[in-house]
């Protein structure tokens, strides 16, 4: 009866290790996606404030002329350009007093490496006709 008891009496002490070292593994597993869900939850958070902050740029413009600001605002650097754009003849309007067309495209950075960048196409008023240059026109 002794010897019967003693073969279902509990663990062992191999058993108990092998089981702690398991359940060891799975809590460091555990703890690590955690800890890599957290990461991405910021990266998507940083990645959402940047295209916000690109947005606000692209709307916050006032008369469209041609150059490239920069500017920085809190952890984000970000550039904006315009670039006056072609018309292709086939798109073209026919009367005297054609828009004119223009690319903004702001782009943001932060950490070093990540960027957004947002573009899209503005028009303008046509040129006056004494205006030579070709630029938007002089308020009066």
């Amino acid at each position: 009866m002794t010897r019967d008891r003693a073969a279902h009496g509990g663990f062992t002490l191999l058993e108990v290790l092998v089981a702690l070292a398991i359940l060891s593994l799975a809590v460091v597993t555990a703890i690590q996606l955690f800890a890599g869900g957290l990461r991405l939850l910021k990266v998507a958070g940083d990645h959402q404030q940047a295209t916000l902050l690109a947005d606000q740029k692209t709307r916050e413009i006032g008369a469209l002329v041609e150059g490239r600001e920069t500017g920085t605002e809190g952890d984000f650097t970000w550039e904006r350009r315009i670039e006056s754009v072609e018309v292709p003849e086939a798109l073209a309007v026919t009367s005297s007093k054609a828009s004119r067309i223009y690319t903004v495209t702001v782009q943001v950075r932060w950490d070093g490496n990540r960027s957004v960048e947002i573009a899209t196409l503005r028009t303008a008023p046509p040129a006056e006709p004494d205006d030579e240059s070709g630029g938007p026109p002089r308020p009066r």
